[in-house]
Order: structure tokens, then C-alpha cells, then sequence
């Protein structure tokens, strides 16, 4: 039985960005990775998030914001895929068994003010900027530039 490998996005909340960049990843790589997100300090899923997603037949209404400590020590991350800066300062850095940590900075979407179609125009440009790194990823997991910080 070949194991997969694990890949872990964080995010200040889970509500956004890793619950983005899980969804982006699972519809990308099919099978090939175990892959989850979770939250430094969860909250709750956004419908910004999910409204984005969907536009692009991306399903992720039935996801939870999820708490880092449900994978530390108990999953075997072998990709910890940061996309906040906010994490990044807050994640613990004794996590047992975690591979490579990768810095992927994006801008926060939940930050975005404005009306709803503003808003959205936002989580969209953060989703097409993650969409982006994680395809560029696939083609090279193990590049070293997949530890450098990605700003949009």
C-alpha cells in the first residue's frame, strides 16, 4: 500500500485561503495527496469563499473551518502549506512529522470592504492567485522556490 503524501494548508481562520487552497488542490491533484486545511484560530467558513469557488465548479459548501491541532502530531504533513502571514507567526514549529514548510503569502479576502460584488472580486483574485501557485507547485512539489512567499 503506497502512502500519500500530506499536505496541510493553514490560515489564521480556516475560513478563506487554506479552505480555497484545499479545494483548488483536491480538484487539481485528484488522488495523489492527503490534503486538508486548518485554522491557528478557526472561525467560520466564508460564503464569499464558497460563492468563488463555485463560480469555477468548485464545491466547497460542506467544508469546516478545522483547528491545526486536529492534524498536529496525529497526520502525517509532509507539505505544511502556509498562506497568511498571521499563521506563519502563530504556528507552532514542534510539529512531529511535518516535511517541508512552504511560506505562501496571499492577500486576506475577508479583509476586503465594499459592496458584495467588490468583495467577491476580491476572494476571486486570491483564488485565481492561489490557483496559480498550486499549479505551479504540481508540476515541481519539490522545487525550491515552493518555499518562497507569493503575494498578490
Amino acid at each position: 500500500m503506497t502512502v500519500k503524501s500530506g499536505v496541510l494548508f493553514v490560515c489564521s481562520h480556516n475560513s478563506a485561503r487554506s479552505q480555497m487552497a484545499e479545494g483548488l488542490f483536491r480538484h487539481a491533484a485528484g488522488d495523489r495527496f492527503g490534503i486538508a486545511s486548518a485554522g491557528v484560530e478557526p472561525g467560520v467558513l466564508n460564503p464569499f469563499a464558497v460563492q468563488a469557488m463555485q463560480e469555477i465548479g468548485i464545491d466547497i459548501s460542506q467544508h469546516t473551518a478545522e483547528s491545526i491541532d486536529t492534524y498536529r502530531g496525529t497526520w502525517q504533513v509532509d507539505h505544511l502549506v502556509i498562506v497568511c502571514d498571521k499563521a506563519a507567526a502563530q504556528c507552532p514549529t514542534d510539529w512531529p512529522g511535518v516535511g517541508q514548510t512552504h511560506h505562501w503569502f496571499f492577500e486576506d479576502p475577508s479583509a476586503a470592504t465594499g459592496s458584495d460584488a467588490e468583495k467577491l472580486a476580491v476572494f476571486r483574485q486570491v483564488r485565481d492567485a492561489i490557483r496559480r501557485r498550486l499549479e505551479s507547485w504540481l508540476e515541481k512539489p519539490d522545487d525550491s522556490e515552493s518555499s518562497q512567499n507569493a503575494q498578490v
